[in-house]
């Protein structure tokens, strides 16, 4: 399995990477947050540490550290816009449930 990103979000990650000099590609992995437990975490890349796995998403290096891997292996990134709001939106295999608001996930993995 893998981390995939929609046409949309690559064009977003690209604009990011070449408005950044220096970042190698995005870190995606999860945090500890909201009622149900994990949220998504999505920031510029300054390199990959040894416990990271890096996919090469059409040119964009995705890289996720070891423990948010189980967490997010096969999660499908998309880039959506809704009236003035733009953002990363994740449909992952692994989310058993989400909070009302959204903003956290839990799993079956543990």
């Amino acid at each position: 399995m893998s981390i995939t990103l929609t046409p949309a979000a690559l064009e977003r990650a690209r604009s990011y990477l070449a408005a950044s000099p220096g970042r190698i590609g995005l870190r995606f992995g999860v945090r500890r947050t909201g009622c149900s437990g994990w949220g998504y975490v999505v920031d510029l890349a300054e390199h990959a540490g040894p416990d990271d796995t890096v996919f090469d998403v059409d040119g964009v290096r995705v890289i996720v550290d070891a423990a948010s891997l189980p967490l997010v292996q096969g999660t499908r990134i998309d880039f959506v816009k809704q009236g003035l709001n733009a953002q990363f939106a994740f449909e992952n295999p692994n989310a058993a449930d989400a909070c009302g608001c959204g903003e956290s996930f839990t799993t079956q993995v543990a």
